[in-house]
């Protein structure tokens, strides 16, 4: 009963509008005080304790490697370099939003990062060219999704340091399902360029000459090369992800500085406090979220879940879509961010007893959070990118469907066909 109280306390304030740190303040210190045995001062204790860990020293490094690389303009020249490479495709300017969103994946590791960057360059002309602003936005929102699941990423950082899941080998394990989405995703848009109900996608831009394609590489290696120096230093441990972060932000700040010269000395304290505010709201959900998640481990929420699904199942394969359909519909109502602090160690637990791969888990995880960000009714990004758009939400909602579909798709390609996600890393790292 307890637990049933947290869980419709906390839906019931965020579907009030109290914003998620504050109602998974108010349910956790209520639990706190009214549990007997329990004190007060527990609460500071545990948020404290969610944050002593040295893996999640990575995540403000990354975030102000994100900022300084965004502000240093390389989103966009990762842009107009992607509009050259795709530019002759039917659905050219769709096609350019998805492969600068994978770019980009390897800079920010935030989708909302980057539906913002890459929205507000991209949508405007689309929407000049004819494409419908609802479809722009649900293009862009859905290619955003990418961001955390290619490397780096803020997701995967928080989800290794809870469960000690090898960092370094969930970013590698992301490599192959961030590819895939975006295949598909283009695959999609082709696809919808020779149907009668969308003439623009058939508007194409000359192909660009082998000269053209190389002054626009030559004008974006840096960005392109980020990848390399922070996965490479990674697998030939050079350093570990945690240090990798400190290794983004120098590098990015050396291109942003000397190679593009857009950024100077006065714009840093600016980037320093805008990384700085995105850094205490992650930190600040996370303290919380740690202390509900302690909460719930003292109630035995975890071997609570475990017997009731037991009672359902004992297939493998049926188990992980059933977590897999519980994780989509918290994602849909809550911050995915909360909601992987909060019920990984469970889903951890589950997995674990029966014999679910943990990288294979991990992605699966860190792609609900995304598709769970894209999904009505409080779908983030695509209120995002309905925002640059000017377009009320409930036209984004119209459009996003079929680029939702086939990131469920994806979805479940990762969950029947495991090596998608394990075997790069097992190849790599040889755990």
């Amino acid at each position: 009963m307890t637990l049933i109280i947290i869980f419709a306390g906390m839906l019931a304030l965020v579907f009030l509008g109290v914003p998620i740190l504050l109602a998974i303040a108010s349910v956790s210190l209520t639990g706190v005080m009214v549990i007997p045995g329990l004190v007060p001062a527990l609460m500071p204790q545990k948020a404290f304790a969610m944050l002593d860990s040295f893996s999640l020293l990575a995540l403000p490094y990354f975030i102000l490697a994100g900022a300084i690389m965004t502000r240093g303009g390389l989103s966009a020249g990762l842009i107009q370099f992607s509009q050259t490479i795709v530019g002759h495709i039917r659905g050219s300017l769709g096609h350019t939003a998805v492969l600068s969103c994978t770019a980009m994946a390897n800079i920010s590791g935030s989708s909302s990062a980057e539906a913002a960057a890459v929205g507000s360059v991209v949508i405007p002309p689309m929407k000049e060219n004819g494409y419908r602003p609802g479809y722009a936005a649900a293009v862009v929102a859905a290619a955003s999704t990418i961001g955390p699941i290619i490397p780096p990423s803020m997701t995967m950082i928080i989800y290794g340091s809870i469960t000690g899941v090898s960092i370094g080998g969930l970013f590698v394990a992301g490599v192959f399902p961030g590819l895939m989405i975006a295949v598909l995703l283009m695959a999609l848009i082709y696809g919808m360029s020779y149907l009668p109900a969308y003439p623009e996608l058939r508007h194409t831009l000359p192909r660009a000459s082998l000269r053209q394609i190389l002054n626009a590489t030559i004008k974006v290696w840096p960005a392109l090369l980020a990848p390399v120096v922070i996965m490479g230093g990674i697998l030939g441990g050079v350093f570990t992800a945690t240090e990798a972060g400190v290794v983004a932000c120098v590098y990015s700040l050396a291109v942003s500085m000397i190679w593009y010269r857009i950024l100077r000395w006065r714009d840093l304290p600016g980037v320093l406090v805008d990384a700085a505010i995105t850094t205490a709201m992650v930190a600040g959900v996370l303290a919380m979220a740690g202390v509900l998640g302690w909460l719930l481990s003292y109630l035995n929420f975890n071997d609570e879940v475990l017997g009731a699904l037991k009672g359902i199942t004992e297939s493998r394969l049926l188990m992980l879509l059933l977590l897999t359909a519980i994780m989509l519909f918290l994602t849909m109502m809550l911050d995915g961010l909360a909601v992987v602090v909060v019920m990984v160690p469970t889903i951890v637990y589950v997995g674990t007893a029966f014999h679910i791969d943990q990288l294979q888990l991990g992605i699966i995880m860190v792609m609900i959070t995304q598709i769970g960000g894209l999904t009505p009714p409080v779908a983030l990004l695509l209120f995002i990118t309905s925002s640059i758009a000017k377009i009320p939400f409930s036209e984004g909602v119209r459009a996003v469907w079929p680029f939702l579909g086939v990131l469920l798709f994806a979805l479940l390609l990762v969950i029947l066909v495991p090596s998608i996600a394990t075997w790069l890393p097992y190849q790599v790292l040889k755990p």
